[in-house]
């Protein structure tokens, strides 16, 4: 499934320049020459980094996807309500399609396990819940949107106040883009010696587990008093049992920055694929 998924994107962020390359060529007759070829180019250097990372799965390169994936279909949106007709509509549900695919859950393994080291099966953790309601949107608008209408409006001779976005999104790049990194780099992972926890924006240090000290992995309950180390991810969790209490360093707050050790004979993680991740245990 993760493999037909995955050319289905990448057939999808191939055709976007033929779907959206003439509405979006449309909506900017109006616009100076200049604004004109920044567009362009930058339309251009976001495909190609876009379909770069598409086709080299690795955990970075997911990053980049699902970075600039949405947007294409604002791009293709924007162009939509200035040129509405068919051709613009097919740009604006293609690309959608494509960004929608960036994100499943599917693609995502692909793309981590594409990063892994010998024998070892990785599973990416679902973000914080309180991160997606929000603020990363936010945070992608004001870098990725920011970005670009700072050279837009850079070239259409808006010097104050392109100079301005540009420079605070510019600021906010290293950070939003680390931390975003940071959550494709959260991983539920199966060795042969048994399992690993590498989270770490939850965890200050990565916890192994081995076979012997593993009683049971199994969907949570909701009533659940394993220790959470989902940060109220949405959807499903997975509860694994351990023989004997486990020490685990969890990472510190903006009050403490220092990590806090706490003993737990069972957690609660949250794979994007549980049933995959429970069957990948069993074996």
């Amino acid at each position: 499934m993760h493999r037909a998924l995955l050319w289905s994107l990448r057939a999808a962020w191939v055709a976007t320049p033929v779907v959206v390359g003439p509405a979006l060529a449309a909506a900017l007759d109006d616009a100076s020459r200049p604004v004109q070829l920044t567009a362009a180019i930058g339309a251009w250097a976001g495909w190609a980094a876009g379909l770069l990372c598409a086709l080299v799965p690795t955990p970075l390169s997911l990053t980049g996807l699902r970075t600039l994936a949405p947007a294409a279909p604002v791009v293709a949106g924007a162009a939509f309500v200035d040129q509405p007709g068919l051709g613009a509509g097919i740009g604006l549900a293609v690309t959608t399609f494509a960004a929608a695919l960036a994100f499943t859950a599917e693609v995502g393994q692909r793309f981590v396990q594409g990063g892994a080291y010998g024998d070892e099966r990785r599973f990416l953790l679902r973000p914080p819940g309180p991160l997606v309601l929000g603020p990363l949107e936010v945070l992608w608008l004001a870098t990725v949107g920011g970005l670009a209408a700072g050279a837009l409006l850079l070239a259409a001779e808006s010097w104050v106040v392109g100079g301005v976005v540009v420079a605070a999104a510019a600021a906010l790049a290293v950070p939003v883009l680390r931390r975003f990194h940071g959550l494709s780099r959260r991983w539920l992972v199966i060795v042969p010696a048994g399992l690993v926890l590498h989270d770490d924006l939850l965890l200050a240090d990565t916890v192994l587990v081995r076979r012997a000290q593993l009683v049971q992995a199994e969907l949570a309950l909701a009533d659940s008093a394993a220790l959470d180390l989902t940060g109220a991810a949405l959807g499903m969790a997975v509860e694994l049992r351990f023989t004997a209490p486990q020490t685990l360093v969890v990472a510190g707050t903006s009050r403490s920055r220092t990590g806090r050790a706490v003993h737990a004979s069972a957690v609660l993680v949250s794979p994007s694929r549980p049933g995959a991740a429970l069957a990948a245990i069993a074996r």
